[in-house]
């Protein structure tokens, strides 16, 4: 990431933010958060992700001479003036990668100066909505494999550079097992892997000699993709190669199924090399694969161990944006009280959520039971109300922890975010903590969140006395 990203941000924020400035409600203090509204996919959950980034983006965030020379041909002299002084000072709050969320729960909460928290919006939406979004859809399909290692395939089918790279980055926090792209392997320590492709089948007289001089050059890492003519000739081809390596003491470690009935051609492939002697060699598939040919391959049988998803997973092919938003809730003059903010719109769903929020999740006996949205500054009720409008108690016995925890303060960070293996294991240990309702891909359970009971009767009042 660029030493800093200032200028990563949509023109109606810096006009908001000099507007803030020219009027002396640049230091008024509010408070933001940023949600979704929906679930992604139709689904039951997601998986939060990307608040590395913002915390790259933050770290290094100031205007540079290069932004501020940008800026001058928008903003009159004394603005820029004014910008070179800039310094990130609110504090944030945020939910940890990696947890499992949902709809209108704050993923983020930003707190200070309102000129310094308008700046950072586009940004942070950049950021956390793709990610999540890609996490989810990981998390989705490695679900479906059902214990079997799910690869990322998808750098030649990614959004561009920071797509694919962003985008590997999530998907391994949403649970595959390694990557084909190099780059994200090498920055992030993700494992790589990969076979060969048709065209190395192609440049050699045939198949067989094709299979052997890979298995020569790479005895250790011989999956041979055996569809490039006639998919069980090839499957023929790659326990001949086998045979070859075992003399030398070495393995088939399998092979790629890209095209054709692949749970048919599975489960032949199966058969063959089975009765070949070859029990543990990997069948690997590809081939326009998410969670929903992978649940109905396994539902016919496939003898399917090993899957290379592409284009599906890192494009989030069925839903391109997870439609994050960032809405102001509290304001308030410096030494004074806060004063709730609502947005009101004729459809309840964008109606927002005034105070300042954070998410208590209710646990029993490790499994998490519900989720209410709380005002920080009042003593929460047992009691919240869901999304149905049910009123809800809470169960004494359960365990309550707050979601949000502090990154910065006064614009200095103060969390410490940990590797990306440990992440994508908080994601595994948190989704496991869910019903299997939830998780299901069509028409899934609806997970209990609501918002605590005396935070509902302020929304409810607000909207109807405005």
């Amino acid at each position: 990431m660029p030493a800093s990203l200032a200028l990563l941000t949509d023109l109606y924020e810096l006009t908001m933010a000099y507007g803030y400035w020219r009027s002396g409600k640049e230091s008024d203090e509010a408070v933001f958060h940023l949600f979704f509204r929906e679930n992604p996919f139709d689904g039951g959950f997601a998986v939060a992700a990307g608040l590395q980034s913002v915390i790259d983006y933050l770290d290094a965030l100031h205007f540079t001479d290069d932004d501020l020379r940008y800026l001058s041909t928008i903003f009159p002299a004394d603005f820029i003036e004014h910008l070179r002084g800039f310094r990130f000072t609110c504090d944030v709050d945020a939910i940890p990668e990696g947890t499992v969320v949902f709809a209108h729960e704050p993923l983020v909460r930003v707190t200070g100066p309102i000129a310094q928290a308008q700046i950072i919006e586009s940004a942070l939406l950049n950021f956390i909505n793709f990610q999540t979004l890609i996490a989810t859809k990981a998390s989705r399909i490695v679900l479906a494999a059902q214990g079997d290692p799910v690869i990322d395939f998808g750098l030649r089918r990614a959004q561009g550079i920071d797509g694919a790279m962003s985008a590997t980055r999530a998907a391994f926090i949403g649970g595959v097992a390694g990557t084909s792209n190099v780059l994200a392997g090498a920055t992030f320590g993700i494992p790589v892997r990969g076979t060969h492709a048709h065209s190395w089948v192609m440049s050699f007289p045939n198949e067989r000699l094709a299979f052997h001089a890979y298995a020569a050059a790479m005895p250790e890492k011989s999956l041979l993709l055996v569809d490039t003519y006639d998919t069980l000739e090839g499957v023929g081809n790659a326990i001949e190669t086998g045979r070859r390596l075992r003399e030398r003491g070495q393995e088939l470690l399998g092979i790629r199924l890209d095209s054709g009935d692949l749970a048919t051609l599975s489960i032949q492939a199966r058969r063959m090399l089975d009765t070949a002697g070859f029990p543990a060699a990997v069948i690997a598939a590809s081939n326009d694969l998410d969670e929903y040919e992978i649940a109905s391959l396994k539902e016919q049988g496939a003898a399917i161990n090993m899957w290379g998803v592409g284009t599906r997973l890192i494009t989030a092919y069925d839903q391109p944006a997870l439609g994050g938003v960032y809405k102001l809730t509290a304001i308030r003059q410096q030494g004074g009280e806060w004063q709730p903010k609502i947005k009101i719109s004729e459809e309840w769903i964008k109606t927002s959520t005034p105070g300042v929020l954070t998410v208590r999740r209710f646990e029993i006996a490790g499994e998490a039971v519900a989720d209410m949205i709380r005002d920080v500054n009042e003593e929460p009720t047992n009691e919240m109300i869901d999304s149905l409008e049910l009123r809800r108690r809470t169960d004494s016995e359960a365990v309550a922890t707050d979601l949000l925890v502090p990154i910065y303060r006064k614009g200095q960070r103060v969390y410490d975010p940990p590797p990306l293996d440990a992440i994508r294991a908080h994601a595994a240990h948190d989704l496991a903590k869910f019903p299997a309702g939830i998780k299901r891909f069509m028409n899934p359970r609806r997970y209990p969140v609501g918002l605590e009971l005396q935070l509902f009767d302020r929304k409810r009042d607000m909207v109807t006395n405005r």
